[in-house]
């Protein structure tokens, strides 16, 4: 069973940039999907990003989009979310999740449910 690991959050001011990692305790990282999503106090957890286990394709929420940058190094088994220009409402617990390439379609790589293994999370905060 794969565990993931989530880092680099912390505390910026709006307009700052952050970069998360998400490290998968396999050596075949490369075979799983993996999605990023994040989830602010009192709201339903969201989806940021994804990439399918080959790299060839990446997804994004609309309100991310041209922001926020997801990619994967597979000698790293690493997964990373590239955030810029970061606003206020960016803030909350984000999570990596990942799934054993076995998504279909590519609606299925925006839903919570796709994914069989999440990591703990990593708070991001944004200051106005």
């Amino acid at each position: 069973q794969v565990q993931l690991a989530e880092s680099g959050g912390g505390l910026v001011q709006a307009g700052d940039s952050l970069r998360l990692s998400c490290v998968l305790s396999t050596r075949t990282s490369s075979t799983y999907d993996i999605g990023w999503f994040r989830q602010a106090p009192g709201k339903e957890r969201e989806f940021v990003a994804a990439i399918t286990w080959s790299a060839s394709n990446t997804f994004y929420a609309d309100f991310v989009r041209g922001r926020f940058t997801i990619s994967r190094d597979t000698g790293k088994n690493t997964v990373y979310l590239e955030m810029n220009s970061l606003k206020p409402e960016d803030a909350g617990v984000y999570y990596c999740a990942g799934d054993h390439h076995s998504i279909l379609r590519y609606s299925d790589y925006r839903q919570k449910g796709s994914y069989d293994y999440w990591g703990q999370g990593t708070q991001v905060t944004v200051s106005s």
